[in-house]
């Protein structure tokens, strides 16, 4: 079963005996999947599991759900913080659909922090120390973290998008939830991302959901602001220049919705739209596809995410050019919490 067939199932799009069948299975692996990482948290929460500490704050960035909350552009906003502080920062990172070297988030990371060295390997806690001990770092930022309790952290950054807050109200595989929403209490901030997809009012019931589980929670709302178009050599084009353009999009994220979205709020005069699954290995033959895809509905353009850009590397699709919308996270709602969490971890000023 593919990606799409999978999330068509776990939402009910899938009607009939073989389906339901399907979900009861997939409720049963839930309760078993729930268990094992109620026992995890218990055994971190009580000491009976080690945390490795390394001497250096670790500001952990991540989520409690599959798919894309927006995590890269959190990542690449807290390493800013710190850069702007003329502090040495390291990020570190499993490597999630890492053929060989580093993977797209990684290459996003590297083009837009080249002087932020991004280490990937399942092992972080052997990366913390090679980050400390070699590179000298002076902060850790640990992107997915919040399930990778083997490293210590002085600070959890929780991610919920607002699109999908609660990875359907189930544990996976029934539902996309990592771990029950309660598990928000470990968060020192939360951060409701995507929060201009959606109204207001909407905004205040998942925050009210999730202090319902969670308790009293550090509020913080965030957009992913489009900053510009950029080709496959990182030169940038304003975003003007997507005015009277027939664009075409396609990406492979994790929350595909979330890219569409962001199109329509540009006032994307769009022709068509298309998705792959989270890391898709784009082939020749997928690219060719694309390019004829393109011209067949009509594009002077073709758009994407930049972590779908880093693995074409390319402008042009066929005769059509490519380029890539890059996405910067704007604070809209509490930003002095997260200055103040922040802040907190900085070394004392020696004047």
């Amino acid at each position: 079963m593919n990606e799409a067939d999978y999330l068509r199932l776990v939402r009910g799009d899938i009607r009939g005996p073989a389906a339901n069948l399907g979900r009861v299975a997939l409720n049963g692996a839930s309760k078993l999947y729930g268990i094992g990482v109620g026992l995890r948290n218990v055994a971190f929460n009580r000491g009976w599991k080690k945390t490795h500490r390394v001497g250096i704050p670790v500001i952990s960035i991540g989520n409690i759900t599959l798919g894309g909350t927006g995590k890269t552009p959190m990542v690449e906003w807290v390493a800013r913080w710190f850069r702007q502080r003329d502090l040495r920062v390291a990020i570190l990172s499993r490597g999630y659909g890492q053929d060989e070297g580093i993977n797209d988030e990684g290459r996003v990371l590297e083009e837009n922090l080249p002087d932020v060295p991004h280490l990937q390997n399942p092992d972080r806690v052997s990366l913390a120390h090679v980050a400390v001990e070699e590179l000298e770092s002076q902060v850790l930022v640990l992107d997915d973290g919040f399930q990778h309790r083997r490293l210590g952290r002085d600070l959890d950054i929780v991610l919920l998008d607002a699109l999908e807050p609660f990875g359907l109200g189930r544990i996976f595989p029934r539902g996309l939830l990592r771990e029950p929403v309660r598990s928000l209490k470990r968060a020192v901030v939360v951060v409701l991302s995507r929060a201009d997809l959606v109204e207001p009012e909407r905004r205040l019931e998942i925050r009210a959901e999730a202090e319902r589980h969670a308790g009293p929670l550090r509020w913080v709302e965030a957009r992913h602001a489009p900053l510009d178009l950029v080709d496959s050599h990182g030169d940038a084009e304003p975003l003007a220049s997507l005015t009277g353009q027939r664009v075409a999009a396609f990406c492979g994220i994790g929350n595909p919705e979330g890219f569409r979205k962001t199109l329509q709020g540009l006032g994307v005069n769009s022709v068509g739209f298309r998705s792959f699954p989270d890391h898709h290995p784009y082939s020749a033959t997928d690219v060719d596809d694309l390019a004829r895809w393109g011209a067949s509905v009509g594009a002077d353009l073709i758009l994407t995410t930049q972590k779908d850009s880093v693995k074409l590397r390319t402008s042009t699709l066929a005769a059509t050019p490519l380029r890539a919308l890059r996405i910067g996270l704007d604070i809209t709602e509490g930003r002095a919490i997260l200055d103040e969490a922040l802040g907190r971890l900085l070394p004392p000023d020696p004047t």
